[in-house]
């Protein structure tokens, strides 16, 4: 089986594909492999953005996508979702997008036509966006906490993102990301005090967005090749800099599109340390 080639990462919503193999995913469920499509998966290694929801038409019938999933192979049987193994781009698989249907699906070599849903997917790339954008505000919000040199971001600021990230999920138009501080944290140098004022620390990080989102910069995803698992990175012109970081999801145009980003903060104890949310909500 050759791997999928997307076209997403252009902004794509609609494409032609031929089914390559059709597969059954469970509970009734039909996983339908093109040679091509428009639509994005949910990663099974780092599921941060929701797969696409949308429409596949052949000859004779059409059907609904209510779920797309990474597939993976390494010459045998085609594992999918979580059950694939391996992180997407591991030497040796090929990766493929499913989309999952329920009923009538299209047959191996059927030609198909993929709508994706337009509205769905402008809100989920609002989201990714400001997610990016609110990590590398909030970590050079937190750039003076840093006792010790650390591994920089897209920017040049210490990478709390990087450091203490547990957990990312895309919302429509929005975020929510889990950073865990604990012991290994502090040892690289992080000091908790930094979070004593989440209120001036939200202040802070909302001012650098609505700096950045004022400009207006351009955004796009620049990738290796056309497959899924070619590397992808998003670039976000900013003022007097250019952001680049690795990222498989879809994004906005430009910042432009964006009216407003905010971030909101939830510190909790957790056993060995502690837990900060930060939660950001975009109005387009």
């Amino acid at each position: 089986m050759n791997p999928t080639a997307v076209t997403y990462p252009s902004g794509a919503l609609t494409s032609t594909g031929t089914v390559l193999h059709v597969a059954d995913a469970g509970d009734g469920r039909t996983a339908v492999i093109l040679d091509r499509t428009a639509f994005h998966p949910v990663d099974t290694a780092w599921p941060d953005q929701p797969a696409d929801r949308g429409t596949l038409r052949w000859a004779g019938g059409e059907a609904s996508v209510v779920d797309a999933v990474v597939g993976a192979t390494e010459g045998g049987a085609l594992l999918l979702g979580p059950d694939v193994p391996v992180r997407t781009g591991t030497e040796g698989w090929t990766f493929v997008v499913a989309h999952v249907v329920e009923g009538d699906a299209p047959t191996v070599g059927d030609v198909v036509d993929v709508e994706v849903d337009g509205g769905v997917r402008a809100a989920l790339s609002a989201g990714h966006t400001a997610c990016h954008l609110a990590s590398l505000a909030l970590d050079e919000a937190l750039a003076g906490a840093w006792r010790k040199d650390v591994p920089a971001d897209a920017l040049g600021a210490p990478a709390f993102d990087a450091l203490a990230i547990a957990e990312s999920r895309i919302l429509p138009d929005g975020s929510r990301d889990v950073y865990r501080i604990g012991k290994s944290l502090r040892r690289k140098g992080f000091d908790p005090a930094a979070l004593d004022d989440l209120h001036d620390l939200a202040a802070r990080v909302d001012g650098r967005l609505a700096e950045w989102i004022r400009a207006g910069g351009a955004v796009r995803i620049e990738a290796d090749g056309p497959a899924l698992a070619d590397r992808r990175t998003w670039v976000c012109e900013l003022p007097g800099a250019q952001a680049r970081i690795p990222c498989g999801g879809t994004h906005v145009a430009a910042l432009s599109e964006l009216e407003t980003a905010t971030v909101g903060f939830e510190l909790t104890p957790v056993e060995g340390g502690l837990q900060l949310v930060m939660t950001t909500t975009v109005a387009r």
